[in-house]
């Protein structure tokens, strides 16, 4: 499996990580959710590995335009799953699938200080 970034392509978090996987020489793919919608099938494995509060961004425009009654009905992962699904923009983003030996890891969010992120940095340049 090839690294994998999900996410909308103005985005300034995404412009940064994107950039950031550029300029430690790391390729990957990169699956615009504007475009191409959210794939269901790793929305799924997200929700499974982060938990769909982790993917939810509260904090974002788009949160913060919805009708209080929607916000209200977001309670479960199947009620937050319908809206991420519908409304790509709440994901908090990018969601980065990094392949591993065994397994892969997901991250959401970019902090280049995190683990995934440092660990990345040190194979990149190791090379």
């Amino acid at each position: 499996m090839s690294l994998m970034v999900y996410g909308i392509p103005n985005c300034d978090t995404v412009k940064r990580a994107r950039t950031w996987l550029t300029e430690h020489g790391l390729t990957y793919t990169f699956v615009d959710f504007k475009k191409s919608g959210v794939p269901l099938d790793r929305l799924d494995v997200w929700c499974k590995e982060l938990g769909w509060e982790a993917l939810l961004n509260r904090q974002g425009q788009t949160w913060r335009k919805l009708d209080d009654s929607v916000k209200q009905r977001i309670t479960d992962e199947a009620s937050a799953r319908e809206l991420m699904t519908a409304q790509p923009s709440v994901i908090k983003r990018p969601v980065i699938e990094w392949p591993g030996k065994t397994k892969e890891r997901i991250t959401v969010g970019f902090t280049p200080d995190s683990s995934s992120f440092r660990a990345h940095s040190h194979a990149s340049t190791s090379r």
